[in-house]
């Protein structure tokens, strides 16, 4: 799956992972605080600059994570540079701005309006009369009949990802001009706004042919102010150039060259000179800032930390004049320093010649690091807050999680204000955990619903527990556990059975015969059972257990301070309690072990948790340690699995193969239309198996579906958002996933780019973007009067 950030509004909505960064964000000001939808928790930061301030021409190098495979985003392996190359060359009559809402996109729209009501819904459509395709026809009613064709789904010749909207418009028809276009519904629809965004031409919709794989390879006909020039799929390279017919403001870059380029590669390519924006991780972040002012300051003088040698005069050795007690870059010290010039200036010439090599390597290597930080130093980090939620997920398919109350224990297990503290506190970004399923601070429909499910509490969740029939400490049926086991190795094939005997064996000699007092040393955890809670070594109660979480001093989740986004993992808990005391198998814990492990019917409550395990994922994985131990404290334990990227979402979330996992969300300006298929009561399909649609979850209600149906069919906006709060409620109450944080948003972009960096919710707007003039420029190359507000105009621009 892709990890980078999600469209405004995807073709479906797509799941997305975590990445993380570093620096200040921007204050947000110019919102009325008395929206009950609040304000957004961070503005945009694409440092904005007028127009006559940037340069005429220039080429932008923008990183992307792939060279789609189709340039349609209404098919389905349309992804998230499918949707950038369409906001800058196709109509969209819509836009979002920077509290997330639609607006109206004034370069294709002069107006759109609901007419009638009763009998039916109709919507009017006046274009800017300037507006035209490439190829000189204007755009019209044809255009907009083309695409309700063909995404009405009534023509399955279409292949098309999906039809929300277009399959309740009655009839299309020209108004009383050219300019004006007459839209009919067979049904209310109150996200009628996202029709038509993207808008192709007829060229494209009006055959089966032209739209499943004319518009797959290239586009011949656009309306944006840039058009498709070139798709390079060898070079991994998609070429935009202006188009010559755009009618509005011109664009200022001459083209924009979107570059595939691998997250974890992105660095090297920006000090490489082949990228001017990319979407960066906490780790690239940390490095522009220390090749900054401040970064260089940090290091003081003399890069890499060792003084200029000399020769001796006899013999032409080199020598160095002195013992360095300032900085040594790579963490060489004072200590170092002086030992390193001792032997180069002592009399054993063999050694000094060594030492003198390596210093002079050590000096190399020191320059070579001093020329990337250089060319770092003409970047710096754009952020915000992306339009996306990371969320907790719980499967409510089959065992412990179908029952209710056990995912509500768990809900009211965790911290939520603490886990968004550890990705965004250290990064200086909002820590405030996501109130809502169906929208984001800011967004219309936003409010916070987790009332429903209650706040944190440990008693709550252990009371929910055991209502549920799970008892701490309770006899585990050990017969289970082994014929679990058995079950388990008969999967494992003979390569990887011979794989852990070897690492067995290589860990004993290791260890060099060293024994742990009383109990089996541990075998180091494989790849793919990155660490696991709880114990299962014998089903023994061992007293003193229950209070290990209790006893780490590290920090209040149980965690080690230090950044979320490092990617490293987190010391284990240690046991506590009085070695040896050790009670027979079977034996409940006592009445005041509170944290030992849950059982009901002889089985231990263990949930299976799965993360992916590619660039980017580290910071789920912090996350998923600190849940994890969040849980160990009410009973619950937890067994986590990595797995590759690609086999994450359609091998283990789409097919339901976990109890919790990690995913994200993008935020949707039409959550009527867009959530509902994310928590849809499944139903049961014809063969008998379960239709989940996206409600990965496969937990849902009847209440749930029908305030969202209600919801889309409610024309007016207040009320509208009220039924998608009762909607919002209703989803916490029922604990299938748990908003943690919004997703952190990191640009690197060259310091006299403007208008372009971390653009929070507001849609691009591309013909704005370029490169400053050198008289707009401050002393490190960006704007004199950089203005990081959002704009409070209600218009698209």
């Amino acid at each position: 799956m892709s990890h980078d950030g999600v469209a405004p509004r995807a073709v479906m909505r797509s799941v997305v992972f975590l990445t993380a960064g570093a620096l200040v964000v921007p204050a947000l000001a110019g919102c009325s605080s008395e929206d009950p939808a609040g304000l957004p928790l961070a503005a945009g930061d694409v440092a904005r600059a007028d127009r006559t301030a940037i340069a005429d021409g220039g080429t932008l190098r923008w990183a992307v994570d792939t060279v789609p495979d189709t340039l349609n985003t209404f098919q389905s392996d349309a992804d998230a540079t499918t949707t950038r190359i369409a906001q800058a060359v196709l109509p969209s009559m819509y836009r979002m701005d920077d509290r997330g809402r639609p607006v109206r996109n004034a370069d294709y729209l002069e107006s759109a309006e609901v007419v009638e009501t009763e009998p039916k819904q109709v919507v009017l459509y006046r274009l800017n009369q300037q507006a035209v395709w490439s190829d000189g026809r204007e755009i019209g009613a044809a255009d907009f009949a083309a695409q309700w064709r063909a995404l009405s789904g009534e023509d399955t010749a279409y292949w098309t990802a999906r039809n929300a909207g277009y399959d309740r418009i009655e009839k299309i028809e020209r108004g009383k001009n050219d300019l004006e276009v007459k839209v009919t519904f067979s049904r209310p629809y109150a996200d009628w706004k996202s029709l038509f965004t993207p808008l192709y031409p007829k060229d494209v919709m009006g055959a089966p042919d032209s739209f499943n794989d004319g518009a797959r390879k290239k586009l011949k006909v656009t309306a944006g102010p840039f058009k498709v020039k070139k798709v390079d799929r060898k070079g991994e390279e998609v070429t935009l150039t202006r188009n010559a017919r755009w009618w509005g403001e011109p664009a200022r870059l001459s083209t924009i060259v979107l570059r595939a380029v691998p997250r974890d590669e992105r660095i090297a390519a920006l000090t490489a000179g082949t990228l001017d924006l990319a979407e960066i991780d906490a780790t690239g972040a940390r490095r522009i800032v220390a090749a900054g002012p401040r970064g260089e300051s940090a290091r003081g003088s003399g890069e890499g930390g060792e003084q200029e040698s000399e020769r001796d005069g006899k013999g032409g050795a080199e020598r160095v004049s002195a013992p360095l007690a300032g900085p040594l870059g790579a963490g060489r010290s004072a200590a170092h320093a002086l030992r390193s010039w001792a032997v180069a200036n002592g009399s054993d010439e063999d050694a000094a010649d060594e030492e003198i090599s390596a210093r002079e390597q050590r000096r190399e290597a020191a320059a070579t690091h001093a020329r990337r930080q250089k060319a770092l130093s003409g970047f710096e980090v754009r952020k915000s807050l992306e339009p996306a939620y990371t969320q907790l997920a719980l499967n409510g398919d089959e065992g412990p999680l179908a029952d209710e109350r056990v995912r509500r224990a768990v809900a009211r297990a965790l911290d939520r204000e603490a886990l968004a503290k550890a990705v965004l506190e250290p990064l200086d970004l909002p820590a405030e955990p996501v109130g809502s399923h169906v929208a984001l601070s800011g967004q219309a429909a936003y409010a916070d619903g987790s009332g429903a499910l209650g706040a944190q509490d440990t008693a709550e969740a252990r009371a929910l527990l055991a209502d549920a029939g799970w008892v701490p400490g309770g006899p585990v049926d050990q017969e289970k556990d082994e014929k679990d086991e058995k079950e388990e190795k008969a999967e494992k094939t003979e390569k990887e059975e011979k794989d852990e005997k070897d690492e067995k064996k290589g860990d004993e000699e290791e260890e060099d015969g060293e024994e742990a007092a009383g109990a089996e040393g541990k075998k180091a955890g494989s790849s793919d059972k990155r660490s696991k809670s709880g114990s299962k070594d014998d089903d023994t109660y061992i007293v003193g257990e229950e209070g290990a979480a209790d006893d780490d001093k590290s920090g209040a989740d149980g965690t080690a301070e230090h950044l979320a986004q490092d990617g490293t993992e987190h010391t284990q808990l240690h046991r506590g309690g009085a070695p040896g005391a050790y009670a027979p198998k079977g034996t409940a814990a006592p009445a005041q072990a509170e944290n030992a492990p849950l059982a009901k019917d002889g089985k231990a409550l263990t949930l299976d948790f799965v993360l992916p395990s590619g660039p980017g994922s580290q910071t789920l994985g912090v996350v998923a340690d600190r849940i994890t131990r969040m849980l160990e404290r009410v009973g619950i334990r937890t067994d986590i699995s990595t797995v590759d990227d690609e086999s994450y979402f359609t091998d283990h979330i789409a097919a339901g193969e976990y109890d919790l996992a990690l995913y994200s969300w993008p935020a949707t300006a039409f959550p009527a239309t867009d959530a509902r298929p994310v928590y849809a009561k499944p139903v049961p399909a014809a063969d008998g198996s379960l239709n989940v649609g996206q409600n990965y979850t496969r937990v849902g209600t009847d209440q749930v579906d029908q305030l969202f149906d209600q919801a889309l069919t409610t024309l007016n906006d207040a009320k509208r958002a009220e039924l998608l709060r009762k909607a919002d409620s209703r989803i916490w109450a029922a604990a299938g996933s748990i908003p943690l944080y919004q997703r952190p948003q990191l640009t690197a972009a060259r310091k006299d780019l403007a208008n372009a960096g971390a653009f929070g919710f507001r849609t691009p707007v591309y013909e704005d973007m370029g490169f400053l003039k050198k008289s707009a420029r401050g002393p490190a190359g960006t704007p004199v009067e950089k203005t990081r507000k959002p704009s409070g105009s209600s218009s698209a621009r």
